[in-house]
Parts: C-alpha cells; sequence; structure tokens
C-alpha cells in the first residue's frame, strides 16, 4: 500500500487533499441531486413525503440547495483551487495538515447541514440556513482554507500570479466577508438563533449575501476553474489575458451591487431597487467578457469538439454561462421582474446556471483532474463520458425549458383580470396548469442525476483499473 501511495503521490505537489475533494465532488453531486429530484417529484406526487415532517418539501429543500451548493460545489472548488494553485506557483500547498483540516471540516459542515437541516434546524435564510454552531465550524474551515491558498501563493516560485488564481482568491476573500456579516445573530439555545438584524435590513443583508453567494461562490470561484482548464484541456493559450484581467476586476467590482433586484416592490427603498436594477444590467458586459473569452480559447481548434467530450462539457457550460448572465440582468429590469419574480422562471433562470454552468464546468474539471491526481492516463471510456455529456445537456435543457414555460405563465396567469377588475384565475388554476412543466422538471432532473451516476461508475473504474500511470509531470503549470 505504501508502494502504491508513493506512486499516486507526485514529487512536489499535495495531491491526496485533491484526490479526497474531487472523489466527494461526485458523492456530493448524487446525493445533492437526488434530493432535488425527490422534491421536483413531491411538487407532481405530494404524498411522497409520507407525512414524515423531515421527508416534507420545506425540510428538504435547502437540504438540496445546501447539498448542490456548498457539497458538491465546495468540493469541486477546494479540488480545482488546490491542484491549480500548486501547478501555477509551482509550490507545494502551505501545509499538509491545514489542507487536511479543510477537507474533513468541510464534510463534518456537509454532515451537520444533512442532519440539522431535516430536523428542521434552520435560521431561514436563503443559502445561509444552518444554525450558529455549524457557522461557527464553517468560518474556522474557511479561514483555514484562505491561510493554505494564500499561504501557498506566497511561497510560489514564479514571479506571475495566474489569473485563475485571482478569481480564486476574490471567491475566499468575498466569501468570508459575506458569511461574517450576514451570520451575525444571538444564539438562543444550542440549535437556535435570531438575526442581528431586522425588518428591511435584515432582508437587505440577506440577498446582499444570496446574490454575491451566487456571484463569488458559483461564478468567480467557477471562472477560475475556467481559466485553467479550458486552455489545458483545448491545449491552446487563453484567447486574452488583458481580457481576462479586465473581466476580472469589472466582475468584482459590479457585483457586489446587484443584490436589491431581489427585492423589487418590497418595503425597501426604492432607490436602493434601482441600483441593483442598474448594477445587474451593466454586469453583463463583464460576464459576457469572460464567456467570449473562454469560448473564443478554441480558435483553432474547434475540432477537437468532434472526439473530445471532456472539452464538450466545458464549451456548453460557457455557453449556459453566458445565457445565465444575460437572462439574469433582463429579469432584473423591474418591469420584466413583475411578471417572472415569484415564479418558475426564477427557478428556471437559477437551474440553467447551477446545472447549465456550474455542473457541467464542475464535471469536465473532474473528468480531466482525476486520471492526473490518480497516476493514470485518462478516464476508464470516453464513451461514457459522452453519453454523460448528452445526458447533462438534455436533462438541464428539459428542465429550464419547462419552467420558462411554466413561469411566463404563471406570471400572465396571476395578473390577467376581468372588465371589472377581478381576477380571472384563482392560483389552484395556476398550480394545476403548472402540473405538465413539473412532470417535464423531475424528467430532465432524472435524466441528469443518471449521468451523475454514470460519472460516479467511470470514476471508480479509473481508480481502480491497473493501467500504468502516466510519467510523473514536470513541476510546472
Amino acid at each position: 500500500m505504501s508502494e502504491l501511495n508513493a506512486e499516486l503521490e507526485h514529487p512536489v505537489y499535495n495531491y491526496k487533499v485533491v484526490r479526497q475533494f474531487a472523489v466527494m465532488t461526485v458523492v456530493w453531486g448524487i446525493v445533492g441531486m437526488l434530493v432535488g429530484v425527490i422534491i421536483a417529484a413531491q411538487l407532481v406526487w405530494p404524498a411522497l413525503n409520507f407525512d414524515i415532517p423531515w421527508l416534507s418539501y420545506g425540510r428538504l429543500r435547502p437540504l438540496h440547495t445546501n447539498a448542490v451548493i456548498f457539497a458538491f460545489g465546495g468540493s469541486a472548488l477546494f479540488a480545482t483551487s488546490y491542484y491549480i494553485v500548486q501547478r501555477t506557483c509551482q509550490a507545494r500547498l502551505l501545509s499538509d495538515g491545514l489542507a487536511a483540516f479543510t477537507f474533513w471540516g468541510w464534510q463534518l459542515v456537509i454532515l451537520a447541514a444533512a442532519v440539522s437541516l431535516p430536523l428542521g434546524f434552520t435560521s431561514g435564510k436563503e443559502y445561509a440556513e444552518l444554525e450558529w454552531p455549524i457557522d461557527i465550524l464553517i468560518t474556522v474551515v474557511w479561514v483555514t482554507y484562505a491561510v493554505v491558498f494564500f499561504g501557498t501563493l506566497i511561497k510560489r516560485k514564479t514571479s506571475h500570479i495566474y489569473v485563475a488564481n485571482w478569481f480564486f482568491g476574490a471567491f475566499i476573500v468575498t466569501v468570508a466577508v459575506l458569511h461574517l456579516l450576514n451570520s451575525a445573530e444571538l444564539p438562543w439555545s444550542p440549535m437556535k438563533s435570531y438575526s442581528a438584524y431586522a425588518g428591511t435590513v435584515d432582508a437587505m443583508v440577506q440577498w446582499w449575501y444570496g446574490h454575491n453567494a451566487v456571484g463569488f461562490f458559483l461564478t468567480a470561484g467557477f471562472l477560475g476553474m475556467m481559466y485553467y482548464f479550458v486552455p489545458k484541456q483545448a491545449e491552446r493559450p487563453v484567447y486574452s489575458y488583458r481580457l481576462s484581467i479586465v473581466h476580472f476586476w469589472a466582475l468584482v467590482a459590479v457585483y457586489i451591487w446587484a443584490g436589491p433586484h431581489h427585492l423589487h416592490y418590497t418595503a425597501l427603498p426604492d432607490w436602493a431597487q434601482s441600483l441593483g436594477m442598474v448594477m445587474s444590467i451593466i454586469l453583463l458586459a463583464p460576464s459576457w467578457g469572460g464567456m467570449i473569452n473562454g469560448i473564443m480559447t478554441l480558435s483553432g481548434a474547434w475540432d477537437k469538439l468532434r472526439n473530445d467530450p471532456i472539452l464538450r462539457f466545458m464549451v456548453v457550460s460557457l455557453s449556459f454561462y453566458g445565457m445565465s448572465t444575460f437572462e439574469g440582468p433582463m429579469m432584473s429590469i423591474k418591469t420584466v421582474n413583475a411578471l417572472s419574480h415569484y415564479t418558475d422562471w426564477t427557478i428556471g433562470h437559477v437551474h440553467s446556471g447551477a446545472l447549465g454552468w456550474v455542473a457541467m464546468i464542475s464535471i469536465g474539471c473532474m473528468y480531466h483532474l482525476i486520471p492526473k491526481v490518480f497516476g493514470k492516463e485518462k478516464m476508464y471510456s470516453t464513451d461514457l463520458i459522452n453519453v454523460h455529456f448528452w445526458m447533462s445537456t438534455i436533462g438541464t435543457v428539459l428542465y429550464i425549458a419547462a419552467l420558462w414555460v411554466n413561469g411566463i405563465m404563471q406570471g400572465l396567469m396571476w395578473r390577467a383580470y376581468n372588465q371589472d377588475g377581478t381576477l380571472t384565475y384563482a392560483f389552484v388554476e395556476s398550480v394545476v396548469a403548472s402540473y405538465p412543466g413539473w412532470i417535464v422538471r423531475v424528467l430532465g432532473g432524472a435524466i441528469f442525476l443518471g449521468g451523475m451516476l454514470l460519472m460516479a461508475y467511470n470514476v471508480f473504474m479509473t481508480i481502480r483499473s491497473d493501467e500504468p500511470a502516466e510519467a510523473p509531470a514536470p513541476a510546472a503549470a
């Protein structure tokens, strides 16, 4: 066993923690998406909660979001950032012990969420539902993560800091600030607390956090992945390094102001709502700068898409990123928001980003990274990757198209009125009309989940295969 471990270890880098996070990315992806399919099915067949409180939609839904964002997405971010920062800095992680602590600490956070949320322990804040003891653990793990990441940057053997590390650094620092401020709370009991803010201020702080969790956890970090793995998989340089720097500074400067667009037509002051709308519209430019830069990196290498399903995952994810970052600013416009808000359109928009962008870029990066850190020449089956790609794409399109149609229909039905001023439709009629779209959503989600199961099999067979390991890579990016 010691000889095997020696073979798997790069002579310079710590790949053990990367391997651990990479495997858990796949595991938590399956868990999070399975819960998502279950709650989608509950909307179609409500009896599926079996009248058990901890299987109710209201308790499983935050479990789903936390599992997909923080367990699946978080593990992917840890794995890729630790891999990229070592290879681009030509230096081993600052501390193997601290890196190991971030792995086990993050898994403990996830398990605590998996137990506490179904039991009904929640702060009630979107994407920040976990109670105060778990919030403290998150803070300790995150500070340790920052120490490891920035400490590795400081000890780098290269003078230049590659742009992917700028994105990871911004993601780490901003998420720390967001978490500390939004999770300010007064403990009342071992598993109950009350927010330090009240009323409209609480709502504003929550959506400053909520939208920037999307902007930095689910965007900046994954753009860091894109800027390393797309050029590596395409075997082409980044299309425009200058654009990547402009894109970075524009994104971090503008994104932080966009949160108020979640609170249109509420008690939030009108000027704050309008500011959020304007900043959201401006945000289209830097977002598309990153999307164009990623896709144009394939200039001169488009033929690779014929035979490389890993590259297809990455390029299609960029297309979904571009679509989502066009749709978001459009939905932030007050007149559009008056139709879309509280409808399935919003959920479709979120999942075009979550499935199409976050999940597909993560999957592509894992397929690139896993053979390298496990000392294999390639994944066990390229054909299975290709099948997975089509399952992910078809599943995502079915999911979001069904909810777009549902959402627009719901918005129109809710605001339709008769000549005498009475509502044309009762709310329950919009629920009945939404039923076919919800069935399609279950189908799309199940197809996407099936692709993740294929990935798990492919990863398992890759790890256990006796295929000769590739020659050790040089200590360069």
